[in-house]
């Protein structure tokens, strides 16, 4: 399974592994090498069918839900390096159904209480990452297709040992963790 991950304003992507995805509200314990944790928001999808080279008019058809999440940043520096830390991808579930993207939902993102993100995600952020990416990459069912929708911007740091964040779906909350160095 691979994170196929579009990075705001670009337009390719890179992999995460895995090992960097959380689901769950578990507490995240920074790495000790770590001065300054960063972070993205993000809308990702999961592809629910496999499929190379996708055109946009099909596109509709290779994913069965999505949510909204973070991505975390260890440090500042090459993305293979900071993109690679376990429990890195926080994209929870359970899933929304497709359909809801086109209700134009917002989502925001709080720590310690302060808004630092509000958004709303559409239908074609979702799409055209689909298309792009199976362009050179091979998605297969369990994939998930995440499209940062701001730039990587610092979180927290040492000085700052804990934080609480909060991601809102229309104001309802849809997780929740501490960031704890």
């Amino acid at each position: 399974m691979n994170i196929i991950t579009r990075p705001y304003g670009s337009s390719s992507c890179y992999c995460r592994p895995d090992t960097t995805w959380e689901r769950e509200d578990k507490d995240f314990y920074v790495p000790d090498s770590v001065e300054v944790l960063y972070w993205a928001p993000v809308v990702f999808a999961r592809i629910g069918k496999a499929g190379k080279c996708i055109g946009q008019k099909f596109a509709s058809r290779y994913y069965d839900g999505y949510g909204f999440g973070a991505l975390l940043y260890c440090n500042d520096g090459p993305v293979a390096f900071t993109s690679c830390a376990d429990h890195t991808s926080r994209l929870p579930f359970p899933l929304n159904g497709p359909d809801i993207l086109d209700e134009g939902k917002e989502y925001s993102v709080t720590v310690n209480g302060e808004a630092v993100f509000t958004g709303v995600a559409e239908r074609a952020l979702i799409e055209d990452t689909i298309c792009m990416a199976s362009g050179t990459t091979s998605l297969r069912i369990g994939d998930f297709v995440a499209v940062e929708m701001g730039p990587v911007r610092p979180l927290a740091s040492k000085k700052d040992p804990e934080a609480r964040i909060e991601g809102r779906l229309n104001g309802e909350v849809t997780y929740g963790f501490k960031l704890i160095f």
